[in-house]
């Protein structure tokens, strides 16, 4: 069976189907995400705080990306596979070039994934230019958590509703493939998904983004410390983790998750 392809997601939006979207760090977790037909696995950053125990993902490295990328690209066979390039690793356009090609190479990334707005313009249409899809990531950046001032919701003053807009229309005019959403009020969220062309991905964004995505280990309800409010333990109904893959995929199809109490007004 041959892999999915944006091309594939792409129509899924067009169509007005939903789109899920899981974390993986490991063969075997990501084999279970692909079996259940999640559409698209995410290499994320994220492993810095859920696999090396961090209290950030600032300390995650290209190597260690890199690691974890071959890791699930082993396992699977469908799932789109994006990956997310680490803290100062795209720094400028030339070194986001480099490190992505090194994501695609070495880890077999079919998106990467940046954290930024409208200032990342030069390098995702460089990275584009040169065949490398780009998701751009709005909204909560983690990796800006610092100047961010913590983990806050995103884009509820008008200002910063509209430099969400425009960041979203000039990422997509610089040819980025897709965007994802996080912490962001969910009529923003819905309004831009209704303006953009590419596929919007959402987290903590409300229902009606194209797609929704969740931390693994925080939808088993097995991360350590407090679980983010627009997550929902999926494991604590389903009683198996293949069996709680497929409820998040399935509530995901069906446009049953997010629920009001995982999103933000």
């Amino acid at each position: 069976m041959s892999r999915l392809s944006l091309t594939y997601l792409r129509k899924l939006k067009a169509n007005g189907e939903k789109m899920s979207c899981l974390t993986a760090y490991d063969a075997s977790f990501a084999y279970l995400i692909d079996a259940a037909g999640v559409e698209i696995i995410l290499v994320g950053d994220s492993l810095g705080m859920v696999i090396q125990g961090h209290d950030s993902t600032l300390p995650v490295t290209m190597e260690h990306i890199i690691y974890h990328s071959q890791l699930v690209h082993r396992s699977t066979h469908k799932s789109v596979l994006m990956v997310d390039m680490p803290f100062m690793s795209y720094a400028t356009p030339e070194q986001a070039l480099h490190n992505a090609a090194r994501l695609m190479q070495e880890g077999h990334a079919q998106i990467v994934k940046l954290e930024g707005g409208a200032w990342l313009a030069e390098t995702v249409q460089l990275l584009t230019e040169r065949g490398i899809p780009v998701c751009a990531h709005l909204g909560l950046t983690p990796q800006s958590v610092h100047q961010l001032g913590g983990y806050r919701v995103q884009g509820r003053s008008e200002a910063s509703a509209e430099r969400l807009r425009q960041d979203a229309l000039t990422l997509q005019a610089a040819g980025a493939s897709a965007l994802l959403f996080e912490c962001v009020p969910s009529v923003l969220a819905a309004e831009i998904t209704r303006a953009v062309e590419v596929p919007v991905i959402g987290i903590g964004a409300g229902v009606d983004c194209d797609g929704q995505v969740l931390v693994l280990y925080d939808m088993l309800g097995i991360s350590h410390g407090k679980r983010p409010s627009f997550s929902k333990d999926f494991l604590a109904e389903s009683g198996s983790v293949p069996a709680a893959i497929t409820a998040f995929h399935e509530a995901v199809k069906q446009s049953r998750f997010p629920a009001a109490e995982h999103s933000f007004s």
